[in-house]
């Protein structure tokens, strides 16, 4: 498994989020997003933390409208958790680390 999130779009949403085994967690995005940039390393760091528990990916919503506008995405960024293709969870903002962990770790248990 790579180190670090992966980029999904709309061409690879449903294999590499909904058909996805493990926890997923998906951090929407844009470029021009300032509290995006500012939450963009926590999300990696999670990704190696998390590597072979959760699956964490970063979706660009200025590239990818139609997934954003399914999941009736308002603001970003948002950080949204799918378990065996459903949304079990989500954030929005740019929160602390420590929020992050806990909310990943009470997935997983």
């Amino acid at each position: 498994m790579a180190e670090g999130a992966m980029q999904v779009n709309t061409a690879n949403w449903d294999s590499e989020v909904i058909q996805a085994n493990e926890l997923v967690m998906v951090d929407f995005w844009a470029v021009w997003c300032g509290p995006c940039k500012m939450i963009a390393p926590t999300v990696e760091e999670l990704a190696k933390e998390y590597a072979g528990k959760v699956k964490v990916c970063k979706l660009d919503t200025d590239e990818s409208p139609e997934v954003a506008g399914r999941y009736k995405i308002m603001g970003i960024p948002t950080i949204m958790f799918f378990k065996q293709g459903q949304k079990v969870d989500q954030i929005v903002g740019a929160v602390p680390k420590t929020q992050l962990k806990s909310k990943i770790d009470s997935l997983l248990a």
